[in-house]
């Protein structure tokens, strides 16, 4: 922490010749388990992350946000609350986007501050930067006009933010792990009426991001596509959501294959879901594995979501014989696996595996053992 605090003071100092009062953080997630279920009301199973975006910030008492990414381009804009439009300004829509909904939230015109971002969640790998930012902005904006901090409440209009303003259609498990997550432990996030609960880690394993170096646009992607495919397989169903689905119930009543696979996916997933609550409360690592193998085979078969380099991380982390399972994470089309590993061989399992996807690919992984951590938090800095 102390060396990211350097680092924006440094910035802070260079761009606005004082030093800032706070630093709104909010960290990343990686998902254990629950792919493309959340929009679909079920269940997720994610972790916040010792991976955040980092905001320092002064309260301007202006209806201008002033903001620089120091890793991003180091350039100062500025944004006027009380003009917000869209013009495509790549992560100042975000910026923006929170803004406009908590000026709805709160119902008051919001007074902004000069901010300086800093980023250690890698953009596009499936960690939730985009949720990271909307939180940390969120952050800022209710500590520079003395609003009371709503952490679920945060997390929905972040989803808006996300679905009206940036265009697009997440569910709600980025942002509310964000917001509501616990050091050393996962959090099972009913997606239908946003209860959750934190479930210790079980002991002696480690959590292993596998980042294949591939990337893709979430709105330019089959995101949006599969959302309309499971939507269609509730409707065929005659449901609300597919959350409440069965089996048994897609097997008779969908006569499209490819929608009959989308929803088949979302219903298994849904189970190994809670299934996996089971494994942490028995602290049962293999069984937790088995239940990622299982989602990964389901993602790239039946939602069809991993590319190469996905199923290529995937096959090796599985094939090694310190894990105990492995699975494509996040959106897909690219980005990140994640592996639950036996600690004591983290380190031989994270070098092994770079190695091994760098013969088969060509490519070289940025992988890294991560930890479990709190939702966002506000530092007040010593003037």
């Amino acid at each position: 922490m102390k060396t990211v605090l350097e680092k924006l003071h440094k910035s802070y100092l260079q761009q606005f010749n004082r030093v800032p009062k706070f630093v709104a953080k909010a960290p990343g997630r990686v998902n254990l388990i629950g792919e493309h279920t959340d929009y679909n009301e079920g269940f997720v199973f994610p972790m916040a992350i010792d991976k955040a975006i980092w905001v320092a910030f002064t309260p301007n008492n202006t209806s201008r946000i002033n903001v620089v990414a120091s890793n991003f381009d180091n350039k100062c804009y500025t944004i006027d609350l009380q003009m917000l439009e869209h013009d495509n300004s790549q992560w100042r829509e975000y910026v923006k986007g929170m803004a406009y909904e908590l000026q709805k939230y709160y119902g008051c015109d919001l007074k902004g501050f000069d901010a300086v971002i800093y980023s250690e969640v890698p953009i596009g790998a499936g960690l939730s930067s985009s949720a990271a930012l909307e939180l940390s902005i969120a952050r800022a904006l209710v500590q520079s006009n003395k609003l009371r901090w709503e952490p679920v409440a945060m997390a929905e209009a972040a989803k808006r933010a996300e679905n009206d303003w940036v265009g697009v259609n997440c569910g709600i498990m980025d942002q509310l792990i964000s917001a509501v997550g616990e050091k050393d432990h996962a959090v099972l996030i009913d997606c239908r009426d946003l209860s959750y609960e934190s479930y210790p880690l079980p002991k002696d394993i480690a959590v292993v991001i596998l980042d294949t170096s591939t990337r893709r646009g979430l709105v330019a992607s089959a995101y949006n596509e599969r959302r309309e495919q499971c939507q269609k397989a509730a409707d065929m169903l005659g449901i609300k959501s597919l959350r409440d689905a069965e089996i048994k119930d897609i097997r008779q009543l969908i006569d499209d294959d490819k929608v009959y696979r989308r929803a088949k996916h979302v219903v298994s997933e849904t189970k190994r879901t809670t299934a996996a609550k089971e494994c942490m409360l028995s602290n049962n690592a293999s069984s937790l594995g088995e239940l990622f193998k299982q989602s990964h085979t389901s993602l790239a078969e039946d939602f069809e979501v991993t590319n190469d380099a996905l199923d290529t991380i995937v096959e090796l982390a599985n094939a090694h014989q310190y894990c105990y399972g492995a699975r494509m994470t996040g959106a897909g089309f690219g980005g990140c696996a994640v592996a639950i590993v036996n600690k004591a061989y983290a380190h031989e399992f994270c070098e092994e595996i770079e190695d091994a996807y760098n013969t088969a690919t060509g490519l070289k992984a940025d992988i890294h053992v991560v930890e479990a951590e709190d939702g966002v938090s506000l530092i007040v800095l010593d003037q």
